[in-house]
């Protein structure tokens, strides 16, 4: 018989919860983002740049793109830890996965603040 003593370790449950989150913000950003779009009479450019001039907008943005970024980080690590055997080719590819979406979170800051 195995006797397994579990000190601290939570086997998931962080990374698990971490995905609900973020699919719980994506959901809530994607259905209010489509029920003011689809309120919208006549959407032309100076309505979707005044949606998108307010801050709270710009910020709920960008929580939903980091919760994107951190949401496929999580799946793709889960699915190269459980496909990719090479220990150093799983580790390059997190290191791309995860450069690319700082480079990711970097661009929208840049295009949300226009810095």
């Amino acid at each position: 018989m195995v006797n397994r003593v579990v000190t601290g370790a939570h086997y998931g449950l962080r990374d698990w919860l971490i995905q609900r989150i973020t699919a719980a913000l994506m959901a809530v950003y994607s259905v209010t983002l489509a029920a003011y779009l689809l309120l919208q009479p006549h959407l032309d450019y100076d309505v979707w740049t005044g949606l998108f001039s307010s801050q709270p907008i710009r910020t709920f943005t960008l929580m939903f793109l980091l919760s994107v970024f951190y949401h496929a980080w999580i799946g793709i690590r889960d699915i190269v830890m459980d496909y990719v055997k090479p220990a150093s080719v799983r580790l390059v590819i997190h290191v791309l996965v995860i450069l690319v979406s700082l480079l990711y979170a970097a661009w929208a800051v840049q295009i949300l603040w226009g810095m």
